[in-house]
């Protein structure tokens, strides 16, 4: 069975119950209470959850678009096991293009508002999870107005699998307060409309962050 009981009960509406098992179970994930390789059976989660199988189904299959989750025929569905390698090949591709996004957005006028929120929440956060979670909504809120729908779905495609990674470099080296200093340099650089700052400070912190993952071996 699964320990899925720490949220509060599903709501009634069928979009509201697959948004409460998406949640649930990403948050499962992301804190390690669903080990990497583990089995997710939709029966089961449904029982524990309270609620049939279809939002369960319909939540795995965002989450093994969004990379959390991997489905093989006859064996069925398991969390990612993501491997150093697959977090380094990660943070590379954001390091590739989340500074131009970052600089394209704050000079077409970024959602401050919402990046300003987002880090109040990592702050306020008291698990790795919901902080990480919190962190890539804020860079998601400086890259969105990027007006690149290709650059920003590419972006969009790995802000779980970056929240993943992030938490399990957390678990060996506990950087999240440094990094939180550097996002709010950050977002200062964006508040001041300073594009290019914006940009080079994003390049540095990602750049920082992919120095500890290549750094850690094992897996990320």
């Amino acid at each position: 069975m699964y320990d899925v009981t720490t949220t509060p009960s599903a709501p009634t509406a069928l979009p509201s119950r697959t948004e409460h098992a998406l949640a649930t179970i990403k948050e499962g994930i992301l804190s390690g209470r669903l080990a990497a390789g583990q089995p997710l059976v939709e029966v089961d989660l449904a029982q524990e959850l309270a609620m049939s199988k279809t939002p369960v189904r319909e939540a795995l299959k965002t989450l093994e678009m969004s990379g959390l989750v991997v489905v093989r025929p006859y064996i069925g569905v398991r969390v990612r096991e993501l491997t150093q390698a697959d977090a380094v090949a990660i943070y590379e591709t954001r390091l590739l293009l989340e500074p131009e996004a970052t600089r394209r957005s704050v000079l077409r006028g970024a959602d401050i508002v919402a990046a300003r929120a987002a880090l109040l929440r990592a702050d306020e956060a008291t698990a790795p999870a919901q902080r990480s979670l919190a962190n890539r909504a804020f860079h998601a809120a400086l890259w969105a107005a990027a007006d690149n729908p290709i650059l920003v779905g590419i972006l969009e495609s790995l802000r779980d699998q970056a929240a993943l990674a992030a938490v399990t470099t957390w678990a060996r080296q506990p950087s999240w307060r440094d990094e939180a200093q550097e996002h709010a340099q950050i977002l200062a650089a964006a508040e001041a409309s300073d594009a290019d700052r914006a940009a080079d400070l994003t390049r540095r912190h990602i750049a920082g962050f992919l120095d500890r993952l290549r750094q850690g071996g094992g897996t990320a």
